[in-house]
Order: structure tokens, then sequence, then C-alpha cells
């Protein structure tokens, strides 16, 4: 593919914001028709970026698969890797588009490959399952302990994901600004981005879901409190700290069942704590468990793909759920293949952020969500 030796152009949370309030409309743009509104300009000069764009991102996430021949050999990544060719060749064969129904149809086809590529979180966890499986076999024999220790293919996986997070960005905010249509400019929402994003209300969301999933697996969840800035609003992309802050407490209210039984979790609740100020640099939100902390020796592994603490039947179940159709699904289980945690700091990442783990083994665990306040770090692509 030629376009995988195109540079990709980064994107920035203020570019995103500032490109769907139409204040980027300069310079020579392509437009065929005239008297279009400043709205109709701004969703033309989107699908044209991303006309040029997305073929580039595709083109080097094709290149990536193929890097790696032990995971291209698996069935799962092969259909990863066609998903990718396929929505490659789609875009390429789409003339550039300069009218509205020609940006119209370019938008349909970019819902399609939204759609197609929705369980390519899934598929390829599939993939590292498979890979691991086979690595057990001679002759390589490998050791669980070995595989947890594969740093490239750690490294490849954050790599790939966290490029994937960026194309799945583009598009849903192109989607998302059409969707908003020319009355919201006004609006707190732009594309995907809150410009006043409740930590509070989020995480109260979050909290219902993983209580959906604790009680599914466990029978019961423990309670969770919030305390700190609840009157806290921010730019942000609401459900990417939905999905991070729902795996800091599934994994809390995991740890607390299994550390003190079923019985005796109402004494042990969850506490989340937003902290901000004018003058902080990061928005933190912490969430704090007492269960049983995580043994100094796996405190690096807990960031791998490869590192899992859930029961190999569980492993296996998460591999048979062939009806989970995206990676945010409610039906995955508890703990699952081990992506929970450097998923969640990939996207907190993304826009400059961090994510952070300190845990006192034999009491518990304090997970920190740092969240730029700024916006203006651009993404940092491989």
């Amino acid at each position: 593919m030629s376009s995988a030796m195109l540079r990709q152009t980064g994107v920035s949370l203020k570019t995103l914001i500032d490109t769907g309030r139409g204040e980027l409309l300069s310079g020579p743009l392509l437009f065929e028709e005239a008297n279009l509104t400043k709205h109709e300009k701004m969703i033309l000069q989107v699908a044209t970026f991303l006309h040029r764009e997305l073929p580039i991102r595709l083109a080097h996430r094709v290149r990536d698969l193929e890097s790696v021949s032990e995971m291209l050999q698996q069935k799962s990544v092969q259909q990863v890797r066609e998903w990718y060719v396929k929505s490659y060749n789609d875009l390429m064969s789409f003339p550039l588009p300069k009218t509205k129904d020609e940006e119209v149809t370019f938008a349909k086809l970019l819902k399609d490959i939204y759609a197609r590529h929705a369980p390519v979180l899934t598929t390829m966890a599939k993939g590292v399952w498979e890979l691991r499986e086979s690595l057990k076999l001679v002759p390589k024999n490998m050791s669980q302990e070995q595989f947890y220790d594969l740093d490239q293919l750690h490294n490849f996986l954050d790599g790939f994901y966290m490029s994937r997070i960026g194309i799945r960005i583009l598009i849903g905010h192109y989607l998302a600004l059409r969707e908003g249509g020319p009355n919201e400019t006004n609006s707190d929402w732009i594309g995907m981005v809150c410009q006043k994003t409740s930590p509070k209300c989020v995480a109260d969301s979050a909290i219902e879901d993983a209580k959906f999933v604790c009680a599914r697996q466990y029978g019961d969840a423990p309670d969770v409190t919030i305390h700190g800035r609840l009157d806290l609003t921010f730019p942000f992309i609401p459900s990417h700290l939905h999905y991070i802050l729902m795996e800091l407490i599934k994994n809390s209210m995991r740890a607390t069942v299994e550390y003190h039984g079923i019985d005796d979790i109402d004494e042990y609740p969850i506490k989340i704590v937003i902290a901000d100020g004018e003058e902080n640099e990061d928005v933190v939100i912490k969430v704090a468990d007492e269960g049983g902390g995580i043994r100094r020796s796996n405190m690096n592994r807990v960031w791998s793909y490869l590192f899992t603490t859930a029961d190999p039947s569980v492993q296996k179940g998460f591999v048979d759920l062939s009806h989970v159709q995206s990676d945010h699904d409610r039906d995955s289980p508890l703990a699952g293949l081990g992506y929970g945690l450097p998923i969640s700091r990939s996207y907190v990442r993304y826009f400059g952020g961090d994510l952070s783990i300190m845990s006192m083994e034999g009491y518990g665990t304090d997970a920190f969500v740092h969240c730029s306040r700024l916006g203006h770090h651009s993404e940092p692509l491989p």
C-alpha cells in the first residue's frame, strides 16, 4: 500500500473543537457549490481531510499487522487485517467529495467502516489468546510467565490500539458533527466532545454499569461513593471517560469481592475522588478500594495486554463470546483478557493525560486518572 509511506497528520482535542465550530475555515477549499452555509463548509472540510488521512492511517495499520508474523498467523488477526484492507480499498476507490451530495455518500461509507471496525479490539484480543495457546505447544512450549514478558508484542499492541483510537475518533467526530446540524453551534456538544463533561455524572453512569457486570458475576456489588469537586465540568469525550472509570471500578469491585467475600462487601465501599483547581494542569480522578492490592511483582505487568489474573476458563469464555460486537460491550466477563487497564491508559494518554496505579499489597489499590485540562496535546502517532 503506497499510502503507508505517507506521514499521518496528528490532531488535538482543541483542533476537534475548533474545527467543529467552523473556526478553521481558511485557505483554499475545494468546493464545487456556491452559497454553502458555514456548517456545510465545515462538514465538507472535515470530509476532505478524512478522505486523504484515513487511507494513510489504515495503510499504516496493515503494515504494522504484517510486521508481526506470529500474530498474523492467528485466524482472528487475519480477520482484522481483512477489515483494514477492505476499508482502505473502499476509501481509495471513492472520489474526493466536493458537493453536498457526494459528502452524503461519503458519510454513508464511513458509517459502514465505523461499524465494520467496531469489534476490532475484542477480535485482536482473541488473536492474542490464540497466540498464547499456540505458544504453549511443542516446540515453543512457552510458559505463561514467559508470555507475559514478550515486550515486543506488547509494544506492537500498544501502538496499534493507540492508532486505532485515533481512527475511531476522527470518524466518530465527523459523523457526530453531521448529526448535530447547523443549529447546534451553541450546544455543549461539538461532535464527540462535550465542552461541559461532568466527571460526577460520568462516574454515576460508570458505577451503574460496573455494578451490573459485578452483580451478574458474583450476585452483588460493593457500594461506591463520590467525593470532591462534584460540580466540576471540563471539555472531554465522555464515552472515553466512561470506559476508563468503568474499567477501574470493575477492577475494584472484583478485588473487593474476592478479597473480603460477598457477605462483607458493605464494609468496604469503593471511593471516587474528583480533584481540580483553576491553576491545576490536570483534572484528576482517584478510584480507591480496599481489595487487597496488587503484588509488587505484578505491578509492571498490569499494563501489559498479555497479562491477566482471570481464571483460564473465564478467558476461554471471553473468546467464545462471538456475539460481542463492540469494544465496550457489557456482555464481556468481569475479567477477560487483561485489556482494561492498558486500553484505559491509551484513552487518557491520547489527549495528553495519564493513568497511574499505586497499590499496597494486603490492603488495597488507588488508581489516578489524569485528564489534561488544556486539550492542546496532539495525538501520539507511532
